[in-house]
């Protein structure tokens, strides 16, 4: 076997299609496994913040770092972990990830103080950052193409059922023992994902590039400031955000223009110029900006406007990550034989229509009216995110998943600040009660990405380029 340098591509010391099962099933088995606790511990600190901020004799204000602390270590890591997957292979990043997210949960459990939770919630988020950016490479190595749709399509289903349950979790938990054990919970799992995936995970051989250093620290300025000043100008003011936008903005322009001409740059606009991955990743950004819209508006909606308590309204909320649990692994099947674009398409039409049918709710509409339109907006967007998700992993070329699986994670987490960003815009202008305008908003928002995904279909019909990685396959 050749040593791999830095023009070849990554390669498996496996079967190039794909994992044998059982051991497609193991390997799954770890790779849910970590993606289901980065997104619970995500959930759960946000129930948990008022008590734990109480027992440690933290402000509200500062506990919010609880929480952000997780978030942006994650946010600034995905592109460089990304990039070191495809340097060093990514079963060895995803297994340390694994590691340092599990020994981040024991420190948080052990934490006395906020600034030692604080920490290690940094902790934490780097493990996560590798879990996240390197989970989607993992699952096209472990599916053959044919089926990587099902694999995708699991993939939503743990994110969904993860985010569904965890509020839930974390009420049980915190019914019967101390917030400690909300982070303790994580520690024998991931020493069983870890367990696992060092057996089962397919095992691949990095580019062998030297990993740019000055570019990972760009990257996380760029990214760290750019999101802070944007919570900063919604929460505190266009005083406190600038200063914090200003460093982003010069750290990006930086980072683009160091970043732009490299043949594998850390932020992959080599990938970007693929029409579909660039289309893909629009409609991603797009269609997770208007969710986040939805989330936030939504409980302001349900007690503000329509009256309900705080525990109907988490109840109300359940509807939608369950239907997306149920349409996503159909929809990943389909996007094995049909166009994502189309697929897309008819997805983020359904959930334009589902988020208008909520803004137009009455104030007397019953918990049925309010449930029902929930599941029209999580079927929807179930059925594009599986079939997107496919197009952006597999337009790639092999060596470059790594890139891909991180720009996956990165247009979710942006498209998820900028509908915050943007719903606190609106609370700022108009109150709480401009919830349902902000669900009007998102609805225009989805409609647009549903636009922008059937576009991809002609692309999608085009042979591939001699040279290019074909959009459909490997």
């Amino acid at each position: 076997m050749p040593k791999p340098n830095a023009d070849t591509d990554a390669i498996l010391a496996e079967p190039a299609d794909g994992l044998p099962t059982p051991r497609r099933y193991w390997a799954m088995l770890s790779i849910w496994l970590a993606i289901g606790m980065a997104v619970l511990d995500g959930a759960i600190a946000n129930v948990a913040l008022p008590t734990i901020a109480r027992e440690l004799d933290a402000t509200a204000a500062a506990s919010i770092w609880i929480v952000n602390a997780y978030q942006l270590a994650i946010t600034v890591t995905l592109l460089p972990l990304a990039a070191l997957g495809d340097r060093l292979g990514y079963r060895r990043v995803y297994i340390c990830g694994l590691i340092v997210f599990t020994v981040g949960s024991l420190a948080c459990a052990l934490s006395h103080s906020l600034p030692q939770l604080t920490a290690a919630r940094v902790l934490q988020g780097l493990g996560a950052g590798a879990v996240m950016s390197i989970n989607a490479a993992l699952v096209r190595f472990t599916y053959p193409k044919r089926l990587l749709g099902r694999g995708i399509g699991g993939n939503a289903v743990v994110i969904s059922i993860a985010a569904a349950v965890g509020p839930t979790i974390a009420a049980a938990v915190l019914a019967r023992a101390s917030w400690e054990w909300l982070f303790a919970i994580s520690v024998p799992v991931g020493l069983l994902a870890i367990a696992v995936g060092s057996c089962a995970l397919p095992k691949t051989v990095g580019s062998g590039r030297p990993f740019d250093v000055l570019s990972a620290v760009l990257n996380a300025l760029a990214f760290g400031f750019l999101i802070l000043g944007a919570e900063s100008l919604a929460r505190e003011g266009f005083a406190a955000g600038l200063w914090k936008l200003t460093v982003g903005v010069v750290a990006a322009v930086l980072l683009v223009r160091r970043e732009l001409a490299r043949e594998a740059p850390l932020v992959p606009f080599d990938l970007l110029r693929i029409p579909i991955f660039g289309l893909s990743i629009a409609t991603s950004v797009a269609s997770f900006a208007a969710q986040m819209m939805a989330f936030v508006a939504l409980p302001f909606a349900f007690q503000a406007v329509l009256g309900r308590s705080a525990v109907e309204t988490g109840l109300l909320m359940t509807p939608w990550p369950l239907a997306v649990g149920v349409a996503a692994p159909i929809a990943g099947r389909l996007s094995d034989r049909y166009s994502a674009g189309a697929l897309g398409g008819i997805g983020l039409a359904v959930f334009s229509a589902g988020l208008l049918l909520l803004a137009l709710l009455k104030p007397d509409a019953s918990n049925l009216d309010i449930a029902w339109r929930m599941a029209v907006c999580g079927l929807g967007f179930g059925c594009f995110q599986s079939p997107n998700n496919r197009t952006l992993v597999s337009a790639a070329p092999v060596h470059r998943s790594g890139a891909a699986g991180g720009m996956l994670a990165t247009a979710r987490l942006l498209g998820q600040t900028t509908g915050a960003v943007t719903t606190a815009v609106f609370f700022h202008a108009a109150g709480a009660q401009s919830a349902t305008a902000a669900l009007g908003a998102a609805s225009a928002v989805a409609l647009a990405a549903a636009a922008v995904s059937l576009t991809r279909r002609r692309i999608e019909r085009r042979p591939p380029e001699e040279g290019v990685a074909e959009t459909t396959g490997f």
